[in-house]
């Protein structure tokens, strides 16, 4: 967005000015146009498509009857944007995975249950004998396990998800950033193309008045009809360049409020309240004496991106320490229950109890065979018992069994990926270190670029300010020659197109020097206001 803040100006310009004093009047709109470009890299914001499944962002929101202020806007941006709200979105994802390495800690539990039919000769699987029958079986278990010990890449993983959940919301608020740096530019941008078309407007008539002079002059005989005709020539030249300037305008204005993610259809009602920006001679060293190094230090210990770039390098640290805790042996340990149930075994069950009966004899010897019966008998019992089908409930308690157990796993070789990882992972460190140095080194040219165009934009704004006062003065001494034929329609016309090309210029060095100042502003922690 901020690579074509401006860019159009110089379009613009090259239409209001006209071609007829044979130059191009503002290469320097041009020359802004580029300086701009070099702070593109910090306020692009990446298009990101919305997630599937969230719910929209609210962007039918009500637009304010009055014009907006460049707070309001920033203000709105950031609650409606959509790329804001996708990083965070980001953010919260990074903690969600992050709650997933804390509970890494945590044991894992499960139970589980089958059911089997097995038909034919099939063997028991609690008595382990075969049988020619249709079975039925189930089996139930419930089963712990817990890491013990890992080589301590389980709190690695914890710390280097804190660390990155850190950095991404630090991304976060740099899309905000980014995202208050687009709207400022394209603000500013809108302002300048309402200032441009009053420019025009105000040459408009004037060039309206001394068309009608011209044809006054003409009916007295006192100017040739050619003045008449260069006049009206340059009066329709000035209406072409208001109708581009106001096209301009409304592009700018389409480009704020899909910025602000509006309803483009209120667009056309979309107002934007100028300020009264001050002049850049008002202001010493554009800034009161601000300091690129100083202004540097300051955004190098607030700017979100820096951050992020430094905690990434301890995020790649404890990657670092996650790959050579697979150098460590890992113990486990596990425990559980488990009982079963099969449709084939049986049961002894007592039914009840078996009486004998036996004579008890006494010994006569006058009885054949010396024994004689006596009125006693001996009476005996025991218990009696059948195999009944084994009941569900019975068999689960009676084959219900408990396990635990430890296990140790030594590394010995694995096809060298831990050593391979563990250099990988101290690759990933110097890439961090210099993505870290590349986005300061970038922070600080951003700011140096920005310093040096606020200074040049406050030098050609003075030197195009001493330019009007001298075209001004050069254009009445030549109105007053052309009213009194003394002077061509031509040449007038050029010395009105050196005024237009110095005033635009003037203008568009004012607003390139406002945007500097607030980005430098914002790099020292000032709040985005006009």
């Amino acid at each position: 967005m901020i690579r074509t803040a401006f860019a159009w100006a110089a379009r613009a310009t090259g239409q209001i000015s006209g071609t007829s004093c044979g130059r191009r009047p503002l290469a320097g709109a041009a020359l802004l146009a580029s300086l701009l470009g070099s702070h593109s890299t910090l306020a692009q914001t990446p298009t990101v498509p919305p997630t599937p499944g969230l719910p929209a962002a609210p962007v039918a929101a009500a637009v304010p009857t009055g014009p907006w202020t460049l707070q309001q806007a920033v203000n709105y941006a950031l609650e409606h944007n959509l790329n804001v709200r996708q990083s965070d979105l980001q953010t919260s994802q990074q903690e969600a995975q992050q709650r997933l390495n804390r509970a890494a800690l945590l044991p894992t539990a499960g139970i589980s249950a089958t059911q089997g039919f097995n038909f034919g000769t099939n063997r028991d699987p609690f008595t382990n004998q075969f049988q020619q029958l249709n079975v039925r079986s189930n089996n139930f278990s419930a089963t712990t396990q817990l890491t013990l010990f890992s080589g301590f890449q389980l709190r690695n993983a914890i710390k280097q998800g804190d660390v990155e959940a850190q950095a991404t919301r630090l991304d976060a608020q740099k899309a905000r950033n980014d995202l208050s740096l687009n709207v400022a530019s394209s603000y500013l941008q809108l302002l300048l193309a309402q200032e441009l078309i009053r420019a025009s407007e105000a040459r408009i008539s004037s060039t309206r008045q001394q068309v009608e002079r011209s044809e006054k002059l003409l009916k007295a005989g006192a100017v040739a009809e050619g003045n008449v005709l260069d006049s009206r020539a340059q009066l329709a030249s000035e209406e072409s360049a208001r109708i581009t300037a106001q096209n301009q305008r409304d592009l700018a204005r389409l480009s704020l409020v899909q910025l602000l993610n509006l309803d483009p259809a209120s667009a056309s009602r979309f107002e934007v309240q100028a300020p009264a920006l001050p002049n850049p001679d008002a202001f010493v060293a554009t800034g009161d004496g601000a300091d690129p190094n100083a202004t540097f230090e300051i955004a190098r210990q607030q700017q979100p991106d820096i951050k992020a770039a430094e905690l990434r390098i301890e995020s790649a640290r404890r990657g670092l320490e996650i790959a050579r805790g697979a150098h460590y042996p890992r113990l486990t340990m596990a425990a559980g229950v488990q009982s079963g149930f099969s449709s084939v075994r049986n049961q002894q069950t007592r039914v009840g109890d078996e009486t004998f009966t036996a004579p008890i004899f006494q010994v006569d010897a006058a009885a054949p065979g010396g024994l004689r019966p006596s009125p006693y008998v001996f009476v005996s019992s025991q218990p009696k018992f059948e195999r009944l089908p084994y009941k569900f409930l019975d068999q689960l308690a009676d084959n219900r069994g408990e396990f635990i157990q430890f296990s140790l796993n030594v590394p010995i070789l694995n096809g060298l990926q831990t050593r391979v990882g563990v250099q990988r992972a101290q690759i990933t460190i110097q890439q961090a270190e210099l993505r870290s140095e590349q986005t300061k080194l970038q922070l600080r040219q951003t700011i140096q670029q920005a310093y040096a165009d606020a200074l040049a934009a406050q030098r050609r704004f003075s030197a195009s300010s001493r330019q009007v006062e001298a075209l001004t003065l050069a254009l009445r001494n030549a109105e007053i020659r052309f009213n009194n034929g003394l002077l061509n329609g031509t040449d007038f016309n050029i010395a009105r197109n050196n005024l237009t090309a110095a005033e635009s210029d003037m203008i568009q060095a004012k607003y390139e020097f406002v945007f500097r100042r607030k980005v430098l502003d914002f790099y020292q922690g000032k709040p985005l206001t006009l």
